[in-house]
């Protein structure tokens, strides 16, 4: 296939004054064979379907012409709920070329959620997966409190009587609609990513191109990456990590996305396609700790002291890097040696032999797990940030700096200080607008100089990295009046392999429960170490073996050890069940939801502190 030639020209030198429309027409003039998407058929056997940037330039112009077709103009609003798949990118490029405003929700969004943003964006349009989201959405057609009056299909067969996807590819474009292609302003609204609702309603986030590329500019000075490096797309398009990560930076940067519409084998597409970058948020980082883990704590002790001591020589060539040392001529020696002969190897069973470049947000990374992949001379570039930040407000760098355990510092687009009580606080370029609103418009949440609170808590060092303490509202606040990070007493329990999830809890008590949860991967493997038989019980019977009560107990006294009386754990409950989306104790991208947690685990809670 071949590409029309770029309406929109070729960016200005400006980078203020750039427009996504305006990368995507570059990229299929400058590399118009280039690949630029890519994804497998439900069979992980199957090879990969690409199309180039210069193919994706014409298909997205043409499914364009099928969203004009059903009345989408500029400005409207289009609700997503769609997997990790093709029809999800191009219709996201498509609806931006049209001027109109895609917005991606939750796979995972519960009715009364996906009524209120229905409402709020008023959109009329809605494309969804196929059959499993129709009894959510078909409501709302009737419902008169919300504008919604079409759905698209994307999988064939499944529309019933709503728009096959299919046929948006099959409209001719109406007369000099190359006009109405592409016009969009760095001051136009380039999506509404709401929020996860882990306290609340979902608040949508209006970014704007301007500040969205601000983000995407200053992302790229803090990484290092081969040109048209790939991105491994995974988490959900309604989270503002995948939406930079998988959608604007590929555009910004020409890159390659890998579609992975089932998270539970982003692992098997890691390994086929060996990526330069990966980014996870930190319970991918744990997962993935627990199941090396889990094998290395079967290995021979001769094997195992080959590898554990090549961890050190990796460790200790990353604290030089840390330090901002040039590690000494043997050390270095010594880390090529190793790096070849034992840590390339095993990462190559994983894929992750090529990465470069390794990151988190999302939540305060335990420090343990970014400790053990510094064993492997791979460094966790942990950043923070938020929606209403387009992302990345500060991260480490292997470029200019980092600390292991920090978020790291402000990149070029903004700026950050704490108010008095560590609330963190944060301006600059790549800060959002404001709200939207039901009546369209956008209500700002900056304060008469520009700052937005963040309601995250930290402090900043000396060398103005920022360390992150938790969520402001979800810090524990005692009987006693004193203040508990419980990110930080979590993390701490996480330490031994066996607890895999905790959350601890306490509010308006005298001391801290816990609740903790069996690591299903590095469980089964400790048990067979130590010769537990549980008659195929699985985690369940672990539960409530002696010795893996023993051995928990334990844990936690020794996470006791390095926490102040406050932040010691007294009691704890040993659970079975690992926590999920599914299941509603996790968000889509993976942060607990503690209300929900509490919720559900109410009568154990209580019986913590009964006498």
């Amino acid at each position: 296939m071949t590409s029309p030639p770029p309406t929109a020209g070729d960016p200005p030198d400006d980078p203020a004054a750039r427009t996504l429309p305006q990368l995507l027409a570059r990229n299929a003039h400058a590399h118009p064979g280039l690949p630029g998407l890519s994804w497998q058929s439900e069979d992980p056997d199957t090879d990969w379907t690409t199309l180039s940037w210069g193919e994706i330039h014409e298909h997205t112009r043409t499914l364009a012409a099928g969203y004009r077709a059903l009345g989408v103009g500029r400005g409207d609003h289009v609700l997503l709920m769609m997997a990790n798949r093709p029809e999800h990118w191009l219709s996201d490029l498509a609806l931006v070329r049209l001027g109109a405003v895609p917005v991606s929700v939750y796979g995972t969004a519960a009715p009364e959620q996906i009524t209120h943003i229905a409402r709020n964006c008023r959109a009329r349009l809605a494309v969804v997966g196929g059959a499993g989201q129709l009894p959510v959405w078909e409501p709302l057609l009737a419902d008169a409190g919300t504008p919604l009056e079409r759905l698209v299909v994307a999988d064939a067969g499944a529309e019933a009587t709503h728009v096959p996807y299919a046929s948006l590819l099959r409209e001719p474009a109406p007369e000099e609609f190359g006009k109405e292609l592409d016009t969009a302003r760095p001051e136009d609204p380039l999506t509404v990513v709401y929020t996860s609702g882990t306290t609340g309603e979902p608040k949508g986030v209006v970014l704007t191109h301007r500040v969205v590329l601000s983000n995407a500019l200053a992302l790229d000075a803090v990484v290092e990456l081969p040109p048209h490096v790939e991105h491994i797309c995974y988490l959900p398009f309604a989270h503002i990590a995948e939406r930079m990560l998988g959608i604007y930076l590929p555009c910004h940067r020409a890159s390659h996305v890998y579609l992975c519409a089932d998270p539970t084998k982003v692992g098997e597409v890691v390994r086929k396609v060996r990526p330069a970058q990966f980014f996870g948020v930190p319970r991918i980082w744990e997962k993935l700790s627990a199941a090396v883990r889990a094998v290395l704590s079967l290995m021979p002790d001769d094997q195992r002291a080959v590898i554990d001591e090549a961890f050190e020589v990796a460790r200790e060539h990353v604290g030089h890097r840390e330090r901002g040392e040039t590690p000494p001529p043997e050390l270095e020696e010594r880390y090529t040696r190793v790096r070849k002969e034992v840590l390339l190897p095993m990462l190559a069973a994983g894929g992750l032999d090529r990465v470069t470049w390794s990151a988190s947000a999302s939540a305060p990374m335990p420090v343990d797990v970014v400790h053990f992949w510094a064993g492997f001379g791979i460094v966790i570039m942990d950043a923070w940030g938020l929606t209403e930040t387009t992302g990345v407000a500060t991260s480490n760098s292997p470029k200019l700096g980092f600390r292991l355990g920090s978020v790291g510092r402000p990149v070029e687009s903004v700026e950050i200080r704490t108010a008095e009580d560590g609330e963190i606080m944060v301006r600059g370029t790549s800060v959002f607008d404001g709200y939207l609103q039901p009546d369209g418009s956008v209500r700002s949440a900056l304060d008469a100089d520009g700052w937005l609170a963040t309601g995250d808590i930290g402090r900043i060092d000396e060398d103005g990295y920022l360390w992150l303490t938790d969520r402001k509202k979800e810090m524990i606040i005692t009987s006693t009046g004193k203040n508990v990070s419980p990110a930080l007493v979590e993390n701490a329990l996480k330490e031994h392999p066996l607890v895999g999830q905790a959350m601890v809890h306490g509010d308006n008590r005298s001391y801290l429960v816990a609740l903790l949860v069996l690591d299903p991967e590095s469980a089964p493997a400790w048990a067979a170490k130590h010769g537990i038989d549980t008659d195929g019980g699985g985690l369940a019977a672990l539960v409530r073996h002696p010795e893996v009560r023993a051995e928990v107990d334990r844990a936690v006294a020794a996470a006791n050890t390095r926490l102040n009386r406050t932040e010691q754990v007294k009691r704890y409950e040993l659970l079975a069940e690992e926590w999920g989306p599914a299941t509603g104790e996790l968000t889509p991208s993976l942060k607990m939801r503690r209300r929900v947690i509490r919720d559900k685990y109410a009568d154990a809670l209580t019986a913590l502190y009964d006498d």
